[in-house]
């Protein structure tokens, strides 16, 4: 039996893989000259300064069952982590950080340290109870209680958890960081549900990123799907997916946008009428710097961490996080910031770093955000501009036409609405009404994210109608 995977990001090749685990003869086609979509690493400012093109801080891949069974660690992917997962400064000149080491990061809470422990600790506790629930499709748990009391604060809008369960500022504005990873507006239903999980996959698992950058995770998984004897060919743009339809599984990494592209004159009017109200959600507007020196955080233990945000209070990034829904650039964004050359010698010359942000804008945004973003990281760095040897922008029309699947800027695949978080890109999730045609992108359950799980999902779909069935995750 032959399997075609048409795109190469994490999730194609976890489909891809999964496949060749079943016994397929499984080919990639991919339309970049590499693979791994937007988990890539190149030079992009200066010589010897490698900065990751898309995802560079990976929580959810440490965290994903399906890369844990592959020993990607065998196959070229070295995991670091920094001293401390998270620093989120503050105007005081202090730092809320997050360790790994759930009561360290408690401490530093103060007198919401218990709070934070109540809310956070029973879903490290439950995460190996929980992990099919939170990066997988919709379905009945298997450890209902646990999944209540997850749910119950996964539901409400993140900036009502932080007042219900914090007193201080220190406590909810940690959370309206993580929190506001899910690019909603702080105010949306389940904003509070992305925050819960990244907050507790970094104390079960970290923030890692990759020796030597993101491409790293690309590179292991393409040795693994080789080992099984499945192949990638790169610089093969599909325009037409009707060839491929003889073959007896076909599954495609893309949104509902492209899949329309390549397939719609295969696709019922109903379902293209479906794909099409699919709904995008805020785009990015992302700097990458090469720098002289570290950068010169004035609460020091800024440089103990891999990610830090930059955003102020829960106020501030509740105004910063609705902006882009209402049209608007906020000039005071939330910005994410990665550091990673602090802790990896590989992706800068000797003495030099990287470094890598990006703030939220609308969707297919143009307005130049450089120095808003540069602002931002004065405000917390004075100096910073001063270290500062070459930029490459990007602004969410340049992410778009880098990846066709970054529509408008959008870096989640689609918006999480409320219905969107649970049925994407339709009800049918990986299913098209082609019987062999399948999606496996992060435009289907659980969505976004370094963690190969919607392709692990959408190939154990497409192995069942085949009456096969794909390995069975830790």
């Amino acid at each position: 039996m032959r399997g075609v995977v048409v795109g190469s990001g994490p999730n194609g090749l976890a489909a891809a893989v999964t496949l060749a685990q079943a016994g397929l003869d499984v080919c990639v086609y991919e339309a970049a000259n590499e693979p791994g979509g937007a988990t890539r690493t190149m030079e992009v400012t200066l010589p010897g300064f490698r900065h990751d093109l898309g995802s560079s801080i990976h929580p959810m891949a440490a965290a994903s069952p399906f890369f844990r069974s592959l020993d990607l660690e065998r196959r070229g992917l070295h995991w670091l982590h920094s001293p401390a997962t998270l620093a989120h400064p503050l105007d005081d000149g202090t730092a809320v950080m997050l360790y790994r080491n759930i009561e360290l990061t408690c401490a530093n809470l103060g007198r919401d340290g218990p709070a934070y422990r109540s809310l956070v600790g029973g879903l490290v506790d439950s995460w190996d109870k929980l992990q099919r629930e939170i990066l997988g499709p919709i379905r009945i748990p298997a450890h209902k209680v646990e999944f209540a009391i997850f749910g119950a604060s996964a539901a409400l809008p993140a900036s009502w958890l932080a007042r219900m369960r914090f007193r201080g500022t220190r406590a909810r504005a940690l959370f309206a960081g993580l929190a506001a990873h899910s690019i909603l507006p702080l105010s949306s239903p389940f904003s509070s549900a992305v925050g819960l999980v990244l907050a507790a996959a970094g104390h079960k698992f970290g923030w890692p990123f990759p020796r030597g950058g993101a491409q790293s995770i690309s590179r292991s998984l393409v040795n693994c799907l080789q080992e099984l004897g499945g192949t990638i060919e790169c610089s093969r743009r599909i325009e037409d997916i009707s060839s491929f339809l003889g073959q007896d599984a076909v599954l495609c990494d893309m949104g509902p946008k492209q899949l329309l592209h390549i397939a719609g004159k295969c696709l019922p009017a109903d379902y293209q009428s479906a794909m099409g109200r699919y709904r995008y959600g805020p785009g990015i507007y992302k700097v990458d710097w090469a720098l002289s020196q570290p950068i010169p955080w004035v609460a020091k233990e800024c440089a103990e961490a891999g990610t830090v945000h930059l955003g102020g209070t829960l106020e501030e990034l509740e105004a910063s996080e609705r902006a882009p829904w209402q049209g608007q650039v906020s000039h005071k964004p939330f910005v994410l910031l990665a550091q990673t050359s602090l802790f990896d010698d590989l992706r800068a010359p000797l003495g030099q770093h990287t470094a890598w942000g990006y703030c939220h804008v609308p969707n297919g945004s143009q307005e130049p955000m450089l120095e808003t973003i540069e602002r931002q990281i004065e405000r917390f760095a004075p100096g910073f501009r001063d270290c500062v040897l070459a930029r490459k922008v990007w602004d969410s029309r340049d992410m778009e036409m880098w990846n066709a699947n970054l529509v408008g800027g959008d870096i989640s695949g689609g918006a999480l609405t409320t219905k969107q978080l649970f049925f994407r890109p339709t009800w049918n999730t990986y299913n098209t009404p082609v019987a062999n045609l399948f999606l496996c992108s992060a435009s289907t359950p659980p969505g976004a994210g370094v963690h190969g799980m919607c392709g692990y999902h959408a190939a154990s779909r497409a192995l069942r109608g085949l009456g096969l069935r794909a390995a069975t995750l830790p």
